[in-house]
């Protein structure tokens, strides 16, 4: 009886030792794959680091839009290295209209930076004040933030007037050269002893337009922009008028009502800067003679005349535009 105890004893701790060792040899495997699984992840983990430590930004690290003041930003085009030329579109346009002027002068050694006033493209359109000394301050704080030095300041149209403010209100702070395309001043309605440029009746007309029937007014704007019909095609007629539209309706009207009461003749001998003028010598809606009366007033300036060109002078006659901008800049 005692012996038979005695092998069932040893059945059963043999049987133990088996479970035992069955046991260990899964948890062996199992620890196994654990430790091949973390290797795995490590290796991975690792080798993403590696990937991301050798990732090189693509971007230059340029903001394409700066805030002007609380709520408010402005659409930038920044591109290129070297000399700044800065440059402010007309109304209601925005900074893409200078498209071909970024292509070849971001690739002729400058830096080239297109700013959209508020109100107008891409920049923020909120309520409040569109007029001369607000598009001046923001001016300001953009070339402020984005640390430019000796730039070339150029404006079309409305925004001829705007730089005129500008460089008067704050002593072409961050400017060396200013360039006027097409401007619209030294005053764009008629005034005493200014008799060019829109009568208070049409102004006070096309005003009204913006707030009537502001499509059919921007539509319109293309035959009176360019200095015969074929000068620019139907393409870009129609590129310049998509811009057009994206503009905030109140602020067309409340810029242009500015530009109504603007008279910066007697701003014009503050002018200490280099100065380029260039005209169209079609301008149906800037008439040359702005551009006789800029030169007169302003001491250092000179006309670069446009013969083949109204308004519309940086598409129409594009590669002289461009190569007149940069020789300017370069001198």
């Amino acid at each position: 009886m005692l012996g038979r105890n005695h092998a069932m004893e040893a059945r059963s701790f043999r049987s133990n030792i088996a479970g035992l060792i069955v046991i260990n040899f899964y948890q062996i495997r199992k620890m196994k794959k654990s430790i091949l699984a973390l290797a795995l992840a490590v290796s991975l983990f690792t080798g993403s680091l590696m990937a991301q430590s050798k990732r090189v930004d693509a971007s230059a690290g340029r903001a394409e839009y700066i805030e002007v003041e609380k709520n408010v930003k402005l659409h930038i085009t920044d591109l290129g290295e070297g000399q700044p030329i800065v440059l402010i579109h007309g109304w209601p346009l925005s900074d893409e209209m200078y498209e071909y002027q970024y292509q070849y002068l971001s690739r002729k050694g400058f830096r080239v930076i297109g700013i959209t006033l508020r109100g107008f493209g891409e920049s923020d359109k909120p309520y409040g004040r569109y007029d001369f000394e607000v598009f001046s301050d923001d001016i300001k704080v953009v070339l402020e933030k984005l640390n430019i030095q000796d730039a070339v300041l150029g404006g079309f149209s409305m925004g001829g007037a705007v730089v005129l403010h500008y460089v008067t209100k704050y002593d072409a702070a961050h400017v060396g050269k200013l360039a006027l395309f097409g401007a619209a001043a030294p005053s764009w309605k008629q005034r005493e002893g200014s008799p060019y440029g829109i009568s208070e009746a049409d102004a006070d007309g096309l005003i009204m337009q913006t707030m009537t029937a502001r499509e059919d007014l921007i539509a319109g704007l293309g035959s009176a922009f360019v200095a015969k019909e074929g000068t620019i095609s139907k393409n870009v007629e129609k590129w310049l008028e998509n811009i057009n539209l994206q503009a905030s309706p109140y602020a067309v009207t409340e810029s242009i009502s500015a530009l109504k009461d603007l008279d910066l003749r007697p701003e014009l001998s503050k002018i200490k800067i280099p100065t380029a003028i260039f005209q169209g010598t079609q301008d149906k809606l800037c008439p040359y003679p702005f551009a006789e009366e800029l030169n007169k007033g302003i001491k250092d300036s000179f006309i670069v005349r446009f013969e083949n060109s109204g308004h519309a002078l940086f598409v129409e006659e594009a590669e002289k535009f461009n190569t007149e901008l940069e020789k300017f800049a370069l001198n």
